[in-house]
């Protein structure tokens, strides 16, 4: 069977499904995304930790135990992939199959595997290409260096004004550099230098951020979160500052295996590897002068999945977008949040860009608990937010939609699972998720999840009153709920409150 042959009516009938098989120097992994959104959702996500590359070096060969195991699990991919109606399929191989002598041998064997399904054998400059789109898919003003660190090589990217700009692939890979300084930090340090300084343009990074992708920097931000007791376990978007990081690069470094082994959050199968991936690190921070590093869950997996996208939804914005999506799957009403967006405005004058965004998002984001139990609507449209698979939302405005969203549905104030939020957000913050919540809980008591009755009613503020205006026999009265949640809205105002009738069909 083609995989990748013109869909039958019948699979026409399901979610468009697209996959690719990452094929690394120390992991192979296949990924399943579902639909064409702005934000790749992936229901498929399956990684084996192999070493193919491993011994690569001083060989010249993909790691020989490896290569079987990789040729079972690629079959088994292939037969996932068919099984779930993915079309297309690709599988991208990177350094270690483009450096081993053995490299074109592995290919065949592959594609006598998987029949019908394209084998691209990436080059340093493609493959740097391929996770310059999908940090940026992620981060579309994305300002500084890109860094993306495999078990062969390390490719890098300078990053401006949503575009990349200068591209290198440099031998630097966590398994390369270990094999090339033979197991020494001492060297693996003045390898990793004289590398870097082949780029004079990574100074360009100086006092800008550096967007780390790839395993085992993951793993080392893993192991800062649970250090931290950070409240939120989601590595992408998670910043650390560049002494931070260097101290966390020093720490591992240092450490014996034995120690790397009781550090909470290390991963077992890349221990080894670690200690190499914080060599990489500090000396590319020495060479950009990076004030502080993000980590993106986005690289070439993305990149690949960016470039399948149309141009218009590939340039939406990503937070709005992901508002979006989200209302598509779990809401009633998709014309509901453009009119609530309008109808809080008056609330929220003077506004920035970004916050009016947010408070559009969280619009957006407002009833995806209505096919919830009532008991657990706030917890679970909370949760839901707050760990949402939406790659352009930041921890802070992951936390600011998810108490908003919450908060619209009247919780305890004091509900333990709210902690999240509040730990990650600012006072200004904290208010400001306040008001927006209580006059969404507000406006879905007026209109019952309708634009229609929503459209009735229209909120005022002056000479220190919030004022609620209602059309007569526009199917909205102010009985004790309304009374009680407009108090509630304008007490968090600090403002009086009143409701005013109207007779005619226009309540402002």
């Amino acid at each position: 069977m083609d995989i990748n042959a013109p869909a039958t009516a019948a699979e026409l009938a399901h979610p468009l499904r697209s996959g690719i098989v990452d094929l690394g120097s120390n992991s192979v992994r296949l990924v399943v995304f579902e639909g064409s959104g702005r934000n790749p959702l992936a229901i498929f996500n399956e990684k084996a930790v192999l070493g193919l590359g491993r011994g690569l070096q001083n060989t010249g060969k993909l790691n020989e135990e490896a290569v079987p195991q990789a040729l079972t699990v690629l079959e088994r991919y292939g037969a996932v992939a068919r099984g779930m109606g993915v079309r297309p399929l690709e599988v991208l191989a990177t350094a270690a199959v483009r450096d081993a002598e053995n490299g074109p041998a592995f290919a065949a064997a592959i594609a006598e595997r998987m029949p019908g399904v394209p084998i691209r054998i990436l080059d340093g400059e493609e493959e740097a290409s391929l996770s310059a789109d999908g940090v940026l898919l992620g981060f579309p003003e994305a300002d500084g260096i890109l860094g993306d660190l495999g078990g062969g090589s390390l490719e890098l990217v300078e990053l401006g004004q949503g575009r990349a700009g200068a591209i290198a692939s440099l031998p630097l890979g966590a398994i390369r550099l270990a094999d090339k300084a033979d197991g020494d930090i001492g060297k693996a340090r003045a390898i990793a230098e004289a590398e870097l300084g082949r780029l004079p343009w990574l100074a360009h990074g100086k006092d800008r951020d550096l967007y780390l992708v790839g395993g085992a920097w993951r793993a080392l931000a893993k192991i800062h979160i649970a250090q931290t007791a950070y409240p939120l376990s989601i590595v992408h978007h998670y910043v650390l500052r560049r002494e931070e990081a260097r101290d966390l690069c020093g720490l591992v470094m240092a450490a014996t295996r034995r120690t790397l082994e009781r550090l909470p959050g290390a991963p077992s199968k890349r221990l080894q590897d670690l200690p190499f991936a914080a060599v990489a690190l500090r000396r590319l921070l020495r060479a950009t002068g990076a004030r502080r590093v993000v980590f993106s869950a986005n690289g070439l997996r993305e990149g690949w999945y960016a470039r399948h996208l149309d141009p218009v939804v590939r340039g939406e914005d990503p937070l709005l977008a992901a508002g979006r999506e989200m209302a598509a799957r779990f809401g009633r009403d998709t014309a509901l949040p453009a009119a609530l967006s309008a109808w809080t405005a008056p609330i929220f004058v003077g506004e920035t860009p970004a916050s009016g965004a947010l408070r559009q998002a969280a619009c957006w984001l407002s009833d995806i608990g209505s096919h919830d139990h009532p008991d657990y609507r706030a917890e679970q449209s909370f949760l839901r937010v707050l760990r949402q698979p939406g790659i352009g939302l930041d921890h802070h405005e992951r936390a600011f939609l998810a108490l908003a969203v919450a908060l619209r549905y009247e919780p305890e104030l004091d509900a333990s699972w709210l902690s999240t939020a509040r730990t990650l957000l600012d006072s200004v913050s904290l208010r400001r998720a306040e008001v927006l919540g209580a006059a969404l809980r507000l406006a879905y008591t007026l209109s019952g999840g309708t634009p229609t009755l929503l459209a009735g009613t229209a909120l005022h503020l002056g000479d220190g009153r919030l004022t609620l205006r209602l059309v007569e026999g526009g199917g909205v009265f102010a009985g004790d709920s309304v009374q009680r949640r407009v108090e509630a809205l304008a007490a968090i105002l600090g403002l009086g409150a009143s409701v005013e009738v109207a007779a005619d069909r226009t309540p402002s």
